[in-house]
C-alpha cells in the first residue's frame, strides 16, 4: 500500500499555509507601505555612511546573516558593496555568553559595533527573546534606528521599535519565510533607492 497520497496531501497543505501567510502579509497594506519607508530609511542610513546590523537566534540568525551578505554582495544588480553585518561570530558569541550570559550576546555587540547613524534589524519570531530585547535596548540607548521583524503578537519586543511588523503565522517556519520575503523586499528597494537597480 502506498503513502504517497498522504505525503502529497500533506506537501499541499504545507504549500497552502504557506500562501495563505504571505497572502495575509500582503493584505495587510501598512505593512506592506511600511517596506517601502524602511527602504528610504536604510538607503538613507547606507548613503550618510552608516551602515545595517542585523541579528537573530537560530533561522533568524541565519537569515540575518542572508540579509547582510545580499548586501555586502550581490542581490540583482551589480553594485558597490553596502555596509551590512550580521552577528554570527562563534567567537564573539560564545565569549560573551561565557563571561555576560546569552543574554547579552547582541546587547555587547551593538555596544561595540554600533553608532547612531547606523540601523539594528532584530529579528525574533515571538518577540520574546530576551537577547533581542536587550540588543533593541542597546541600539535606542546609542540612538540607532531599530527595525522588528516579529511574530506571534510581537511579544515583549511589540512597540519598542521604530518599525516593526508582526507577520502572521503559527509557526516559527512559516513566520520566518515571511520574514525572508520583506527582507528580500528591502534589499531590492534599497538597491532601486540607491539607484542601482
Amino acid at each position: 500500500m502506498s503513502t504517497e497520497g498522504t505525503r502529497v496531501a500533506d506537501i499541499v497543505e504545507e504549500l497552502n499555509d504557506a500562501r495563505e501567510a504571505l497572502a495575509a502579509f500582503i493584505a495587510d497594506n501598512k505593512g506592506v507601505a511600511r517596506v517601502a519607508a524602511v527602504a528610504v530609511e536604510l538607503a538613507a542610513t547606507l548613503r550618510s555612511g552608516g551602515k545595517v546590523l542585523a541579528c537573530g537566534n537560530g533561522g533568524s540568525c541565519a537569515d540575518a546573516m542572508h540579509f547582510a551578505e545580499e548586501l555586502t554582495g550581490r542581490y540583482r544588480s551589480d553594485r558597490p558593496a553596502l555596509a551590512a553585518v550580521a552577528c554570527a561570530d562563534p567567537t564573539h558569541i560564545t565569549c560573551t555568553a561565557n563571561d555576560y550570559g546569552f543574554d547579552s550576546v547582541y546587547a555587547r555587540w551593538v555596544e561595540g559595533l554600533g553608532n547612531p547613524d547606523d540601523s539594528l534589524i532584530l529579528l525574533s519570531t515571538s518577540g520574546n527573546s530576551a537577547n533581542i530585547v536587550r540588543a533593541a535596548e542597546a541600539a535606542g540607548e546609542k540612538g540607532m534606528t531599530r527595525i522588528a521583524l516579529l511574530g506571534k503578537g510581537g511579544g515583549e519586543m511589540k512597540g519598542v521599535c521604530e518599525h516593526e511588523w508582526i507577520v502572521p503565522g503559527d509557526t516559527a517556519d512559516r513566520i520566518q519565510e515571511v520574514h525572508m520575503l520583506i527582507l528580500h523586499t528591502l534589499i531590492g528597494a534599497i538597491e532601486r533607492e540607491l539607484g542601482h537597480a
